[in-house]
């Protein structure tokens, strides 16, 4: 469930970095910290399932953010599906470019425990992956420019501008999955309002999703995503079909964003 949910978010990966990559300014700073509610469809029940937080955060006297994300199921279903992630990312301040990722899962007896370290100098990543499904694996694989972890590339797809883009228009995108690199698309969609299951309503721009087919994901352009179009670009919704039906993920909190949230417009009435 929450490795969908990550999935989910970071596939918003635009290919580009910074200045030749396309991003002009950063839309988050340190402190921030936004909260999700991740929901699983079944039959015709929507089942609120667990827990997401992402969080940024910039050490002492160091040119770097902290990024950290985190997915616990609810108590309820620890019984029946059990989640534990961790995603933590370590990030140039200025480029945004990843220096070093973890990722550390836990689902149910789904294992993962995935750390890269990137080599600019040589445009390599040192990748040790550890996989209940597929063992262990150490590797070196040479990168192109603006490639980023899963973690990294939330926080600079956040800092793109989206303003030049057309309905339709297709934007290219470039991460890394597990030892693979992988050059997928988002498909832009325009503008559209939305009201949250909490009756927050947002503006926001939308995008579908090229997902790669898999044990989750039939593939295709099944995933959606909607992020509000102000200049925080913080997911609000997201949503994809997966083999056994849909997830949905909702944006329930956040603090200290970097620019006032001008595209919340109050509550439903």
């Amino acid at each position: 469930m929450v490795r969908t949910f990550y999935l989910l978010i970071f596939l918003l990966t635009i290919h580009s970095g910074y200045g030749q990559c396309g991003v002009e300014q950063k839309v988050f700073r340190a402190g921030e910290k936004l909260t999700y509610k991740a929901y699983f469809n079944w039959n015709f029940i929507w089942l609120e399932a667990a827990n997401v937080e992402f969080t940024v955060k910039q050490p002492a006297n160091k040119r770097v953010y902290n990024l950290t994300s985190t997915g616990i199921s609810l108590p309820k279903y620890d019984w029946l599906y059990k989640v534990r992630d961790t995603f933590r990312s370590q990030i140039d301040m200025e480029t945004m470019l990843p220096y070093y990722y973890h990722r550390n899962t836990r689902e149910g007896s789904y294992r993962v425990n995935n750390k890269y370290r990137f080599n600019y100098k040589d445009s390599l990543v040192y990748t040790n992956t550890n996989n209940s499904e597929f063992g262990s694996a150490i590797d070196t694989i040479a990168f192109p420019n603006c490639t980023f972890d899963v973690l990294s590339a939330i926080y600079y797809t956040r800092s793109l501008n989206f303003e030049n883009k057309e309905p339709g228009q297709k934007i290219p995108i470039t991460f890394f999955i597990g030892n693979e690199l992988l050059d997928l698309y988002i498909r832009y969609l325009g503008k559209e309002t939305i009201t949250t299951r909490t009756g927050d309503i947002y503006r926001c721009v939308k995008f579908n999703i090229m997902l790669v087919e898999g044990t989750i994901f039939e593939g295709g352009e099944d995933m959606t995503v909607w992020a509000t179009d102000d200049q925080n670009h913080m997911p609000v919704l997201v949503e994809a079909k997966i083999v056994l039906g849909k997830v949905k993920a909702y944006l329930t909190g956040y603090q200290n964003v970097k620019y006032p949230l001008n595209a919340w417009q109050g509550k439903e009435d």
